[in-house]
């Protein structure tokens, strides 16, 4: 006689809260403004460190994103 299969019990996903999530998407959202400011903008007038050190090592960065430089 064949025993029938009892299918595996899985387990419940627990969702997570909008209070749990908010402080990260804050924090990398600060943090992604922060990079595209850096790879964007960091240049000329506007620029917040002087000297060319931030724009040499975003170059490649900019010019793969569209952002014009030279």
């Amino acid at each position: 006689m064949a025993h029938p299969i009892a299918p595996a019990a899985t387990p419940a996903i627990a969702p997570i809260s909008l209070k749990a999530i908010a402080p990260w998407a804050v924090f990398f959202g600060i943090l992604l403004m922060a990079l595209i400011y850096f790879v964007g903008a960091e240049q000329g007038a506007t620029s917040l460190i002087s000297g060319e050190d931030v724009h040499e090592w975003v170059h490649d960065g900019r010019h793969l994103l569209g952002f014009p430089c030279h």
